[in-house]
């Protein structure tokens, strides 16, 4: 229940309702969105949530679905189903291509059976009646007219109306061009008049030709006659159309006689296309305000993470204008009732029906811009009170209509209410109007019920701050650029902050001043600590943000500090051995060097200029082996980058030496390619090339690249494989194609129960580089046979 009625009105629900109806091909479709009410059944809740997510699905990431022809064909069918009426071609057209989507529609659903159960619900256990087509198909040609061999009566005439026709032009023909020898005719061709082929004569010349004057131009010198030979002919061909049309009747009738037991499968078959066309509207108003689908629960709570207001979220978009703020909030058992305050144009209003209308949506069966995390309870009443409700008829002030409606409330409301009231509590004087809105939400309070208050009154804020199952909420308000922020606070008032504004919008400060001085001690004290709490907030707030930040940063460089030890731990006895073994070089170098120098020497017969050289060369050498040598004890383990890295670069990785390509980077990973294998590498562990050594890596990788194109078979079939088997090969096959830069493959399957082909396109669709596939030409192979492009 909604009380009052306008309230679906005031919380935008009714405009939201016409976005939807805008997106609907059919009127029948649109119908159905005017129907639509708040559900109460959990079940019932769910079924439409997914349905219209499901579809959403089908829009966003699968094949179109195939609905090229909605037509509103229930007037044809309760015409058809009265005894003795007929339909006409246009109506049998319509039907025949309506026939067509909807079978096209089940077949797509059949291919991607338990895929999107929800939506295989829309038509269940309806079958595809074939003789329905197969009939009207027999009878129409693809334009939608009677086909001249319908029957073979109607052939017979078809046939003598052309031989007729055909001789009446011959004859026509001869008369004319013998008036135009004489001069008879004036200026012109043959024209039609009264659906009659008539010569135009000049009108001193009508007495020349026998015949019959169906027409006189304006002037009245130009006479259009048909002759007497002609006019028996013409009269001929006139009775065989009336024939040809009662033969066209007595086919129509014929026609309609075989649709006539096949009514209830068609108002069947009208009534899925609605469906579909209503669920489908959903789905793209869904699509246009980044709907989600939230989890429903049993119970009346509400949940919302990021949510949005779906009308000041398509305005924002239309008009470029700056996001939407969105809003987080929980009402629970624990939490029933939110009291919002805050500063006026903060926000409070918007807040409130955002929950209203969102929560209208989701019981309605729309999805929701918020992430799928909220969660959504089922209310089993709406009750709002919004806007200024007073009424002349009813001899009702503003404040009288305000106590109608909370007197209906405190009667009726209950644990399973959804309560929306802005400005609770205004429209009198606020000494009196404060108390009586105080005592009215706490028998609210005492009956349990659910939802979202707004309001300036200071005297609630205190009663909620003392009452358990209220909880205070405030719009922040930015003191120092004197701007509301939007956002949402849980757990504390808000002030209204009047005299700040005021002093923002320019009003004199003597009048602020004064009215600082009217104002209660009392009053000032709370307002101000409000104002305080609230700056106070903020500076914790953006404290506590650059503390988040800061610790960031610190478990960024902890990871890096842990990736570098178990790197060192992991390569510590491969670094040692290698530092060995360099070093058992090393030595023997340097043994064979003393040697050498020694021998030379002796050989010298120890001259002291040759020994004094010898020695000094043996010396240079010495200190170059332990440069060497200290390299080999302090190696350098990490390949620090000098500059950034970008897919399509080519390395060398530094433990294999090998080269490779990059082709992704993910984080501190790279992604290479060694010509036809990829392997997983850290950046650290790479060292870029340059110039030559890059051309070089290239020029190999291209010859690799050509041999490997050349050996390669973008054709694979894998008929008679188990699912396993097949997916296996594919993927080997697919593996390749991207690596070799291949741009489709074809992949022979068969048709059989369609199992084979469904696991190959569910595989196909998560594949990151298949960018679409495709049926094989119907002459070729069909549906036995699926392209899959590259991207």
């Amino acid at each position: 229940m909604i009380y009052p009625k306008n309230a679906v009105e005031k919380l935008g629900f009714i405009e939201i309702k016409d976005l939807v109806k805008a997106k609907c091909l059919t009127e029948a479709g649109k119908e159905l969105v005017d129907k639509v009410q708040p559900q109460t059944k959990l079940e019932n809740i769910d079924r439409f949530l997914r349905q219209t997510n499901e579809f959403k699905q089908v829009l966003l990431h699968d094949a179109p679905l195939p609905i090229d022809h909605f037509y509103p064909i229930k007037s044809f069918i309760e015409k058809a189903k009265v005894e003795g009426s007929f339909l006409l071609e246009d109506e049998f057209y319509k039907i025949l291509l309506s026939l067509r989507t909807v079978y096209a529609i089940i077949r797509y659903f059949n291919e991607r059976e338990q895929q999107y159960p929800n939506l295989e619900l829309l038509f269940e256990h309806l079958p595809i009646e074939k003789s329905i087509v197969r009939h009207i198909e027999n009878v129409l040609d693809e334009r939608g007219k009677i086909k001249e061999n319908a029957s073979r009566l109607l052939l017979e005439i078809s046939q003598q109306i052309l031989k007729s026709e055909q001789e009446a032009r011959k004859r026509i023909d001869s008369v004319f061009k013998q008036a135009q020898g004489q001069g008879w005719t004036a200026d012109g061709n043959l024209t039609i008049r009264d659906g009659r082929l008539c010569i135009p004569i000049l009108a001193e010349n009508k007495r020349k030709i026998k015949g019959l004057i169906h027409d006189v131009s304006a002037t009245g010198q130009t006479v259009y006659l048909e002759p007497e030979e002609v006019f028996q002919l013409n009269n001929k061909i006139r009775d065989l159309e009336f024939e040809r049309r009662r033969e066209i009747i007595r086919i129509l009738i014929q026609l309609t006689t075989e649709l006539r037991p096949h009514v209830p499968l068609l108002f069947s078959y009208h009534g899925l296309l609605t469906k579909l066309d209503f669920v489908r509207a959903k789905a793209l108003f869904a699509i246009d305000i980044e709907g989600q689908m939230p989890e429903i629960i049993n119970q009346p709570s509400i949940s919302l993470t990021n949510a949005k207001h779906p009308l000041l979220f398509l305005t924002a978009k239309k008009e470029k204008l700056m996001d939407v703020v969105p809003l987080n909030l929980k009402i629970d058992e624990v939490d029933r009732i939110l009291l919002v305050s805050g500063p006026n144009a903060g926000g409070k209003s918007v807040c409130m029906k955002t929950v209203g209308l969102l929560q209208l949506m989701a019981q309605s069966g729309f999805l929701i811009p918020c992430d799928s995390s909220s969660k959504v309870g089922v209310f089993k009443q709406f009750f709002a009170d919004i806007g200024d409700d007073q009424s002349i008829d009813s001899d009702l002030s503003t404040y009288s209509a305000h106590l109608s409606k909370m007197k209906y409330f405190t009667q009726f409301a209950d644990a399973k209410s959804l309560l929306l009231i802005d400005e609770f509590g205004t429209g009198t004087d606020p000494q009196f109007g404060g108390p009586i809105a105080e005592a009215v939400l706490e028998v609210l309070n005492k009956k349990k019920v659910r939802g979202v208050i707004t309001t300036h009154y200071s005297n609630l804020k205190v009663f909620a701050s003392n009452q358990e199952g209220i909880e205070n909420a405030s719009m922040l308000f930015d003191n120092e650029a004197m701007k509301p922020r939007y956002i949402l606070q849980i757990g504390k008032p808000g002030s209204s902050y009047a005299f700040e504004i005021a002093q923002n919008i320019g009003l004199p400060k003597e009048v602020i001043h004064l009215a600082k001085q009217k104002i209660g001690v009392q009053q000032k004290k709370v307002d101000t600590l409000l104002v305080d709490l609230e700056r106070e907030k903020k500076e914790i707030y953006d404290t506590k943000t650059a503390i988040q930040l800061r610790e960031k940063e610190m478990l960024s460089q902890q990871s890096e500090l842990t990736e570098l030890k178990t790197y060192l731990e992991e390569h510590k006895s491969q670094l040692i051995k290698a530092a060995k073994e360099e070093a058992r070089a090393i030595i023997k170098n340097a043994n064979k060097l003393v040697e050498n120098t020694i021998s030379e020497i002796k050989s010298t017969q120890a001259d002291k200029d040759k020994t004094k050289k010898l020695r000094a060369s043996l010396q240079q050498e010495a200190d170059l082996l332990k440069e060497k040598m200290v390299k080999v004890v302090k190696p350098n383990i990490i390949v620090e980058p000098s500059e950034d890295l970008a897919v399509g670069d080519w390395v060398r990785i530094v433990d294999t030496g090998n080269e490779a390509q990059v082709i992704e980077i993910a984080k501190n990973n790279l992604i290479l390619a060694l010509g036809e294998l990829r392997t997983v590498v850290k950046k650290n562990k790479v060292e870029k090339l340059r110039g030559k050594e890059k051309a070089k890596a290239t020029k190999r990788f291209k010859s690799v690249s050509s041999d490997s194109v050349a050996d390669f078979h973008p054709e694979i079939d894998v008929r008679g494989l188990r699912t396993e088997d097949a997916i296996n090969k594919l993927e080997l096959v697919l593996d390749r194609a991207v690596m070799i830069g291949y741009p489709s493959l074809k992949i022979i399957h068969g048709r059989g129960d369609g199992i084979l082909r469904r696991f190959i396109r569910e595989y196909l669709r998560k594949y990151a580089q298949v960018s679409r596939f495709e049926d094989e030409h119907a002459d070729r192979g069909g549906d036995g046979i699926t392209y899959a492009y590259l991207a």
